[in-house]
C-alpha cells in the first residue's frame, strides 16, 4: 500500500490525507536535503588496504578521510583513500534513487552503484559518473524490490603534487519504501504554501523563514539574507571592496566613459557612518584602438577586416602578391567584450549560475569583478568554431598542432587564490589544464591545440575556498592583457606572410618543402632533413634528423624505421625493433590502493610506428565517455608516448578496465642512441643501473611540444630499451626507484623496457662449436649459443654436422706397418751402400798401388787384376811392377 507524493497515510482513517501547509512528503520515499550532520541510516568508510610495494615507505592511515557534511551537501575527501558513504534500504516495490551532485575535477575517481540482495552489483552504465560543467547535476538509477544497498565511492590521487577538487552530493530521495505515515516539515529558510506539496521552496532573497514554515518574512531595510535562509543579517557599511569600475562601448565621437557599479547583490548599506559611496562615473576618455585584424567602420564599433587583408587596428591593408593573411584572433585592447566571450559567475557555495558578469573590462586589460562572496568562481569563456590549420599539417599527420592559444595574464592576491585554465572541445566537459595558486607576476603562457573542432576556453578565478560573511578579498582580481589564438576558422589577420604558388594564387609550400625567401619558391629538404608544418614567417633551414632516424618520402619528419646498428670493438650488432613498433600498453608505476584494489599508472607506446606516425592512444573512459547516441570513445590522446589512470577490471566488476586523465607524454622522435643525452635531453644512467657492462642500453629520446606551467620547453620522455633474453614478447616496464610516478621534476620522464625484443639480431659471433668424438668412424659438431645468450632471432643455430673418421686403432695399425716397412729398406740401403764402399774402397787400394810401381819401377803386372764386373771380394795379391805397356791397358780398360 503507498500513497502519492504530497499524502501520508492517516492510520486511523486508513486512507492517504494531504499534507498541511509548511510540510511535504515524497509519498513512498524518503528525502536527504539537510547535512548539518551524517543523517540516520547512514554508513560513512573510510580504507586504505594498500600494502608496503616498495614504491611508498608509509602507508597512510586513512581513518579520516571520510565523506564531510557541510549543512547543504556532503563533501568527499581529497587524498588518495578509498571513502565510501553507504546507505541500506528496503523496497515494498520498484523505485528510484536520485541525488544532485558536482563533480568538478576528473583527478578523483567517483563511482555509484547499487548492490541487491544476492550482494551483487546491478549492471548500470552510470556507474562511472561524469565530471559536471555547469553547476548541480541530477542522477537517477531504478531501484529493484527488496533490499538495496546505495554506495557512493570515491579515491583521488594526485597527478603532480595538485590536490584535487572534492565531490558534492546533496538532496538525495529514494521512491518505492513502505507508506508514510506523517509528512517532514519544511526545514528552515524553506516554505511550503499549499497544502499536499511534495517539496518546499527556498526563500528569495531578504527573506527568511523558520522550520515548517508557510510562507516566508521579509527582513529589516537594515539587515538582509540570501535565497533559502533561515535568519536576516545585519547590513555591514559599504567598503571600496564592494563595488568596481567598467567602461562603455565608444560613442561616436570614439570616447568612452568610466563607470563605477555596486557589486550584486548588494548588501552593504551606504547610509551607514563611515559608508563608502559610489563614486562619480562619466570621465571620458579616447576609446583604445580596435584590436589586430579589425578595423572602425562608419559607426564606432571595430568590423573585422575581409579575408585577404591585414590591419594592425586601424585599417585593412591588402596583402600583397605572393602573400596570404595569417588568420587568428588578437585581443590585446579591452573596451567591450568580444562578441565570441561571455562571462559569468558561479557560486562557489551551492555552485549554481548567477545572472551576472564575472569579468569587466578595464582599457588595456580584463579583470575579476566583485562576487557575491569571495569564494565564488568568476568565469570567462572564449569560443572558436574552429581551426583552419596550414594544408601541410592536414596532409602530413604528424604533427598534433593545429593552433595554439598564448595569453598574458597576472593574479593579485593577498590570500590562497586560484586561477584556472580549462579547454573544452565541442561542448565537452571543460578539463583542468593549467592551476596558479598565489600571486602572479605577469607572464605568458601557451597551449597546443591538438584537435580541430570546436573549441571553448574557459578562465575561472577564485579568491579563497572558504565560504566568510562578507567581501573581503574583492582587491585580489586576476587581470588578462592579450589573448592570441592561431589558425582560427574565419579569423582575422594582423600580417601576411609570404607563400608559393603550388596549386593556387597563393598556397603553402607542400610538406618537407622550406619556402625560399629570396626566389619565393618552394625548395625540398635534403635527404636527412626535415621540416615540420608549415614554415612560419621568416627565414627557416630544413633540421637534420637526429641520430638512428630518417626523413620520410615527402621529408615532413623524422622516424626510426626499427633498425639500429651499433659498433662494438671487434664486432657489430644489429638491432631490429619491428615487433616493438606496434602500440604496447604496460600498466605500472605505484598503485593507489592495495592488491585487487589498485589504481595504476598505465602507459601506451610506440616505439616507431607506420612511418613516424603514431600508433598509441590512451583514452578517458570514466569521467568523459560519450553518450551512446554520440558514438566513439570521449577524450582521445594520441602520440608515441601517453600515460593514463587505469583502474583494473577485477575492481570495478566490469568486462574491461577502465581509465582516466590521458596525458601525451611525447609526440616527437628526437633519435635513437647509446648515449646518455640528446638535443637537451638526458636519460641518467644511475636511475636504471644495468645488470651487465657487456652489452649497452638503446635509448629512444623523446620531446613533446605540449607546454605546461611547470615545463615551458614542453615534456620529454626517454625510454630505455634493454636486452632482458628471460622476457620474450613485450617484457616489463619500469619507472625509477627514486621517481615512482615516472618523473623527477614532472617534465622529464624515463622508462626502462626490459624485454628480449630489444636483444641484437644473432649472427655467428653469438654461438660457438663443439667437436665431439669419434665414435665408430662418426665424428659430431654441435653449435650452441654463448652464455650470457645476449641475441634475440637473426641467424639461427646451424644444425649438427656429421662426418667420418678414423679411430686411433686403426692409425696406430698403419704406422706400424709402415714403421717396418721403413726399417727393412732402410736396412737394404745400408747393406747396398756398404757393398759399394768396398769396391770403391779396392778401386782406391789398386789406384795407390799402381802410383807406387810407377814409382819403384816395379814390373807390370800380367793383367789390369780385377774388372769392373768381377766379384771384388778376393784378395788383393801384390805382384811385380808392370811394364809401360800394361799400364796403358789396365786404364784403358778401367
Amino acid at each position: 500500500f503507498s500513497c502519492k507524493a504530497g499524502e501520508f497515510l492517516d492510520m486511523k482513517a486508513q486512507a492517504c490525507q494531504p499534507c498541511a501547509e509548511g510540510t511535504y512528503s515524497l509519498g513512498t520515499g524518503v528525502r536527504f536535503d539537510e547535512w548539518d550532520e551524517l543523517p540516520h541510516g547512514f554508513a560513512n568508510v573510510a580504507s586504505n588496504l594498500e600494502l608496503d610495494d616498495g614504491f611508498s615507505d608509509v602507508v597512510e592511515n586513512c581513518t579520516t578521510s571520510t565523506w564531510v557534511p557541510l549543512g547543504d551537501y556532503i563533501a568527499s575527501n581529497t587524498d588518495e583513500c578509498t571513502a565510501t558513504l553507504m546507505y541500506a534500504v528496503s523496497l515494498k516495490q520498484s523505485g528510484t534513487v536520485s541525488f544532485e551532485y558536482i563533480y568538478p575535477d576528473s583527478s578523483i575517481v567517483f563511482e555509484f552503484f547499487v548492490q541487491n540482495d544476492q550482494c551483487q552489483p546491478t549492471v548500470e552504465e552510470s556507474r562511472w559518473m561524469r565530471t559536471t560543467e555547469k553547476g548541480w547535476e541530477f542522477h537517477s538509477v531504478e531501484l529493484s524490490r527488496g533490499n538495496n544497498v546505495l554506495y557512493w565511492r570515491t579515491t583521488a590521487f594526485s597527478v603532480w603534487s595538485k590536490v584535487p577538487k572534492p565531490v558534492l552530493v546533496r538532496n538525495i530521495g529514494i521512491t518505492g519504501v513502505a507508506y508514510t505515515s506523517e509528512c517532514f516539515p519544511c526545514k528552515p529558510g524553506t516554505f511550503a504554501a499549499a497544502a499536499g506539496s511534495s517539496s518546499c521552496q527556498l526563500c528569495p532573497a531578504n527573506s527568511f523563514s523558520s522550520k515548517g514554515a508557510t510562507a516566508c518574512q521579509p527582513c529589516e531595510p537594515t539587515t538582509y539574507a540570501e535565497p533559502g535562509s533561515a535568519s536576516c543579517k545585519v547590513r555591514p557599511p559599504c567598503t571600496d571592496k564592494d563595488y568596481f569600475y567598467t567602461h562603455t562601448a565608444c560613442d561616436a565621437n570614439g570616447e568612452t566613459q568610466l563607470m563605477f557599479k555596486w557589486a550584486e547583490p548588494k548588501i552593504c548599506s551606504e547610509a551607514l557612518p563611515r559608508a563608502a559611496q559610489l563614486p562619480s562615473s562619466g570621465l571620458k576618455s579616447r576609446c583604445p584602438p580596435c584590436n589586430p585584424g579589425f578595423y572602425k567602420s562608419n559607426g564606432s564599433a571595430c568590423e573585422p577586416c575581409p579575408y585577404g587583408s591585414y590591419s594592425n587596428g586601424s585599417g585593412c591593408v591588402r596583402c600583397p602578391a605572393g602573400t596570404e593573411p595569417v588568420l587568428g584572433l588578437e585581443y590585446k585592447w579591452w573596451n567591450v567584450l568580444p562578441p565570441n566571450m561571455e562571462t559569468t559567475v558561479l557560486s562557489g557555495i551551492n555552485f549554481e549560475y548567477k545572472g551576472m558578469a564575472g569579468w569587466e573590462v578595464a582599457g588595456d586589460y580584463i579583470y575579476t569583478a566583485a562576487g557575491a562572496s569571495d569564494n565564488d568562481f568568476m568565469i570567462l569563456t572564449l569560443l572558436v568554431p574552429g581551426f583552419s590549420p596550414p594544408q601541410p599539417a592536414l596532409e602530413d599527420g604528424d604533427s598534433k598542432e593545429v593552433a595554439r592559444i598564448t595569453f598574458v595574464f597576472e593574479t593579485v592576491c593577498s590570500v590562497s587564490c586560484e586561477l584556472y585554465f580549462m579547454v573544452g572541445i565541442n561542448s565537452r566537459t571543460n578539463t583542468p589544464v593549467e592551476t596558479w595558486m598565489g600571486p602572479r607576476g605577469k607572464q605568458s603562457y601557451t597551449y597546443v591545440v591538438e584537435k580541430n573542432a570546436t573549441t571553448s576556453f574557459t578562465w575561472a578565478f577564485q579568491r579563497t575556498r572558504y565560504r566568510e560573511a562578507g567581501r573581503r578579498y574583492t582587491s585580489d582580481v586576476a587581470k588578462l592583457y592579450s589573448i592570441n589564438v592561431t589558425n582560427v576558422l574565419g579569423g582575422v589577420a594582423s600580417f601576411c606572410r609570404r607563400c608559393a604558388s603550388t596549386g593556387g594564387p597563393c598556397a603553402p609550400c607542400p610538406p618537407g618543402h622550406a619556402l625560399d625567401h629570396t626566389t619565393g619558391a618552394c625548395q625540398p629538404c635534403p635527404p636527412g632533413t626535415f621540416l615540420q608544418g608549415h614554415p612560419p614567417d621568416g627565414p627557416t633551414t630544413c633540421q637534420p634528423c637526429g641520430p638512428g632516424t630518417r626523413s620520410n618520402q615527402v621529408r615532413s619528419l623524422c622516424y626510426s624505421d626499427c633498425t639500429f646498428s651499433l659498433a662494438l670493438p671487434g664486432r657489430t650488432l644489429h638491432y631490429d625493433f619491428s615487433a616493438l613498433a606496434v602500440s604496447t600498453a604496460f600498466t605500472s608505476g605505484p598503485s593507489f590502493t592495495s592488491k585487487g584494489l589498485k589504481y595504476f599508472h598505465h602507459f601506451n607506446i610506440s616505439l616507431c610506428g607506420n612511418h613516424g606516425r603514431k600508433a598509441a592512444s590512451c583514452t578517458d573512459n570514466v569521467t568523459d565517455t560519450r553518450l551512446p547516441d554520440e558514438g566513439g570513445p570521449g577524450r582521445v590522446v594520441t602520440s608515441h608516448v601517453c600515460q593514463a589512470i587505469v583502474v583494473p577490471s577485477d575492481v570495478v566488476g566490469h568486462r574491461a578496465a577502465v581509465s582516466s586523465q590521458p596525458v601525451s607524454l611525447a609526440d616527437r622522435l628526437l633519435g635513437v642512441t647509446v648515449s646518455s643525452a640528446l638535443d637537451g635531453v638526458t636519460a641518467p644512467p644511475e636511475l636504471f643501473p644495468p645488470a651487465s657492462h657487456e652489452l649497452p642500453d638503446i635509448v629512444f629520446f623523446f620531446r613533446s611540444g605540449e607546454v605546461t606551467q611547470s615545463c615551458a620547453g614542453g615534456r620529454a620522455t626517454t625510454i630505455r630499451l634493454r636486452c632482458s633474453p628471460l622476457q620474450p614478447g613485450s617484457g616489463s616496464l619500469a619507472v625509477p626507484s627514486k621517481c615512482p610516478e615516472g618523473t623527477c621534476d614532472g617534465c622529464t620522464f624515463h622508462l626502462l623496457w626490459a624485454t628480449a625484443e630489444g636483444c641484437p639480431r644473432c649472427s655467428a659471433n653469438h654461438y660457438h662449436a663443439i667437436v665431439g668424438a669419434c665414435q665408430g668412424g662418426v665424428q659430431r659438431t654441435t653449435y650452441v649459443w654463448r652464455e650470457p645468450r645476449l641475441c634475440h632471432g637473426g641467424q639461427r643455430l646451424p644444425p649438427p654436422r656429421i662426418h667420418p673418421c678414423r679411430s686411433a686403432e686403426f692409425w696406430l695399425k698403419v704406422g706400424v706397418s709402415a714403421g717396418t716397412c721403413a726399417a727393412v729398406l732402410l736396412a737394404a740401403l745400408a747393406a747396398y751402400f756398404w757393398k759399394k764402399n768396398q769396391k770403391l774402397e779396392y778401386k782406391y787400394s789398386r789406384l795407390v798401388l799402381n802410383a807406387a810401381a810407377k814409382e819403384s819401377e816395379l814390373p807390370a803386372p800380367d793383367s789390369c787384376a780385377i774388372m769392373e764386373e768381377e766379384d771384388g771380394e778376393d784378395e788383393l795379391f801384390f805382384t811385380s811392377k808392370k811394364s809401360l805397356l800394361g799400364k796403358i791397358r789396365c786404364l784403358a780398360t778401367k
